[in-house]
C-alpha cells in the first residue's frame, strides 16, 4: 500500500501554517509518506498573500508552497501535487486536478458564487471535496452542507480533537454516497498526521482523483 496525504499546508502560503514547503516534504518522507497534496489557503481565506498585487504576482505568490515542495520532492523522491483550499462563508473546499495555469487565466473567479464555481471548476476536469464539513469554530458561524456542489467528502481530518466531527462526516458521506478522501490539515512540524492508503503508487492528480472515484483503490487512515 502507498501513503499520502492529502490536505497539507505551508508557510510561504498558508498564514497559519510554520513549516516550509521544502521542510513538509522533508516531514513526511521521514514518517514513511509517498506522497503529499499540497492545499494551501486561497485568497478568500488565510493567506500570506497580499490582496492588493496584480492577480499574476497573486498567483505566483500563492503557488511557492507547493514549488518549493516539489523541488524538494524531486530531491528526496517524494511525489508532490498541487491543489488549494477555498472558503465559502465559514465552509472549506479542496480543489484537485487544476494548475498554476489554470489559476493564472481565471481571475475572475473570486467573482463566482458557490454554484458557478462547481460549475466552472468541475467542467475544467477539477475534483471538489468538502473539507471537515461538521467542523465547529470561531470562524464557522454555522455548518453548511453542500451535496449539490461536492464530488467528494473529507471524512477523516486527522487535526480535529473532537471525534464527532469526523463520524458526523463519514455518515454524511455514505448518506450521499459520496467519494471521501482523508487527510492530516497539517499546518505545523508537530501536527497529528494522516491521509490515505492506496494500492498503487499514484503518477499525477488525475490518477489521485481517479483512484478515489472508484473508491475501492483507496482507504482512508489517521496516524
Amino acid at each position: 500500500m502507498y501513503k499520502y496525504d492529502t490536505h497539507v499546508h505551508t508557510s510561504e502560503t498558508s498564514a497559519c501554517a510554520s513549516i516550509s514547503g521544502a521542510g513538509q516534504v522533508k516531514l513526511y518522507k521521514k514518517l514513511g509518506y509517498d506522497g503529499i497534496i499540497i492545499t494551501d489557503h486561497f485568497f478568500n481565506g488565510n493567506t500570506t498573500v497580499p490582496r492588493s498585487l496584480p492577480w499574476k504576482e497573486r498567483v505566483e505568490r500563492f503557488c511557492l508552497g507547493f514549488e518549493h515542495a516539489y523541488a524538494e520532492g524531486k530531491k528526496c523522491n517524494l511525489s508532490v501535487f498541487f491543489g488549494w483550499e477555498e472558503s465559502f462563508q465559514g465552509m472549506d473546499f479542496l480543489v484537485y486536478g487544476l494548475d498554476k495555469d489554470w489559476l493564472l487565466n481565471h481571475p475572475e473567479i473570486l467573482k463566482w458564487d458557490i454554484g458557478e464555481h462547481y460549475d466552472r471548476i468541475h467542467g475544467d476536469g477539477g475534483f471538489l471535496v468538502h473539507a471537515h464539513p461538521f467542523r465547529q469554530a470561531d470562524y464557522i458561524s454555522k455548518i453548511r452542507l453542500y451535496p449539490e456542489y461536492e464530488d467528494g467528502i473529507e471524512t477523516i481530518n486527522a487535526s480535529h480533537t473532537n471525534p464527532l466531527y469526523n463520524q458526523k462526516a463519514i455518515e454524511y458521506a455514505k448518506q450521499q454516497d459520496k467519494p471521501v478522501t482523508g487527510g492530516s490539515d497539517a499546518h505545523h512540524a508537530d501536527s497529528v498526521h494522516g491521509g490515505m492508503l492506496f494500492n498503487h503508487e499514484l503518477t499525477n492528480i488525475q490518477d489521485f482523483i481517479t483512484s478515489v472515484k472508484r473508491k475501492k483503490d483507496a482507504s482512508v487512515i489517521m496516524i
